[in-house]
Formats: C-alpha cells, sequence, structure tokens
C-alpha cells in the first residue's frame, strides 16, 4: 500500500490572468478490511491529481503494481494543471515498470482511476481517468452520479442488457475485469471531462468500498455535507461495517470555489 500527496488538505490555485481562484478540499484514507492479509491499494491526493489504483497479483505483487502507478502520476505533475496527454503517458510508463517487477511471469496488475486538474482551451475543467473496475462519482445537488464506466466482464452485461446494475453489483463474476495497467499489456485509458462547479463533490474509490456499499448510502453520505475527512472515513466505516471482504480506498474531494461560482 502506498499514499502519496496530502491527506486532508485546503487548497487554492490562483488564475491571475482570470482574476479567478479554485479552491479545493480533499481527505484519502485506505483500509486493508477485515478478509486480506495485506493492502494492495495504493492512491495519490494532491493538487492537480488524485487517483486510486487497486493492485492484482498476491500480497508483494498487487501492491507493487498499484504502487508503480500511482508514483508515475505523481512523478508526471509538472504544476497545477496536468494535461489528460501526461497522465496517459504515465500509466504506459507504469506497464513498463510492472512488467519489469514480474520476474516470475505471475501476471500482476492494477486497476487506477482519478480525477485531475486540467486546463481546456485556457480554461480549467476536471478530467477524469480510469482503466479497470475503480471508479469516480460526481454529487451535485442531490444526486450522485458514476463517471467512469467500468472494464468488466458485468459492466458488458449491463451494456448488453443481460444485467441490471443492481444485479452486476452482486454477480458471481463481478470481480472480472477487461482492462488494467500492467499484465504486458499497453493499457486503454477512458478519459472524460467534467465541467467544474462550486459546491460540487468528488468520490474516487477502490471497488473495495463499492461491492460493499450500495449506490443510495453513498449518496446519502455524500449528501450529508460533513467535511471531506469525515465523509471518506465515514464511506470507510461503512463499508466494514458491510464485511470490508476487500481493501478499501476512498478519496472525497470538495470544490469549495470555482471560476463562475464563488
Amino acid at each position: 500500500m502506498t499514499a502519496l500527496g496530502r491527506s486532508s488538505v485546503r487548497h487554492i490555485v490562483a488564475l491571475p490572468e482570470r482574476g479567478e481562484v479554485i479552491e479545493l478540499s480533499w481527505h484519502g484514507v485506505t483500509h486493508t478490511g477485515y478478509r486480506r492479509a495485506a493492502n494492495e491499494d495504493s492512491y495519490l491526493a494532491d493538487v492537480p491529481l488524485f487517483a486510486v489504483a487497486d493492485g492484482m497479483g498476491g500480497h508483494s505483487h498487487g501492491d507493487r503494481a498499484s504502487d508503480a502507478v500511482v508514483r508515475r502520476l505523481q512523478a508526471a505533475v509538472d504544476g497545477e494543471f496536468i494535461a489528460p496527454e501526461a497522465i496517459i503517458d504515465a500509466l504506459h510508463l507504469a506497464t513498463w515498470d510492472i512488467h519489469q517487477l514480474d520476474e516470475a511471469d505471475r501476471g500482476i496488475g492494477t486497476t487506477v482511476t482519478g480525477v485531475a486538474l486540467s486546463l481546456a482551451d485556457g480554461r480549467p475543467v476536471l478530467t477524469s481517468f480510469n482503466v479497470g473496475d475503480s471508479r469516480v462519482y460526481r454529487f451535485s445537488g442531490n444526486d450522485l452520479v458514476q463517471v467512469t464506466t467500468d472494464h468488466s466482464m458485468v459492466q458488458e452485461m449491463v451494456d448488453s442488457g443481460q444485467l441490471s446494475a443492481e444485479q452486476a453489483e452482486h454477480h458471481p463474476d463481478s470481480n472480472v475485469i477487461t482492462r488494467a495497467v500492467g499484465f504486458s499489456v499497453e493499457p486503454e485509458v477512458d478519459v472524460r471531462v467534467i465541467g467544474i462547479e462550486a459546491g460540487m463533490r468528488l468520490l474516487v474509490c477502490s471497488d473495495g468500498l463499492t461491492k460493499e456499499v450500495p449506490l443510495e448510502r453513498l449518496r446519502l453520505h455524500m449528501a450529508a455535507r460533513l467535511s471531506a475527512r469525515e465523509t471518506a472515513n465515514a464511506l470507510v466505516d461503512a463499508a466494514l461495517a458491510q464485511g470490508g471482504r476487500d481493501n478499501i480506498t476512498v478519496i472525497v474531494v470538495d470544490v469549495v470555489r470555482a471560476p463562475g461560482g464563488q
């Protein structure tokens, strides 16, 4: 398990040429859970990148894969904004790092998902990215919406109409993913731009949270408007109360101020 960045911070990004600021507050937390011997999750939480990686390949292997990803992402940061291309390049470099770690050819890899502060045509936006079934959610108004799409066997069954989204969460093959970083294969990264607005909240998490806590319960925690620290810790506690069968990693990011909404 690797935790990089600053776990609980309020940070202001100045945009002097526009006379505007972005103010973010966040908290990241991870827990091994009650059933696993070790924590194979890693996370990065600092402007401009908030990312969660969920390693696969067994203790001392999956954790090294997730560590490689968050370290490459951290190394790609050069300022308070990061281009989507830099994120994709970092994940390609991490694939090579993981390949070199896999001396016994066991097959190790990791999911990764996150959000980043980026610029699009000179204006600040949030960029989501993901490979695998870790997730990003956006809470705005009173609605919680999943931003990312899982790369998994059951998601393909949902897309084809064979399963409902609720059935997918409890399907026996729900842990079978179709994309990852590692396994000596270049990653296919989904990237999406999210408008940034004051008052919105973002949840970045591994499936150790979402397989234990249903969507409506996640929404209620995000809607309670506790601090980012309190919300992240409460979400981990909720997953543990449901059994904590996997490693659990949560980052909650609050947009306190944003251009046009200060």
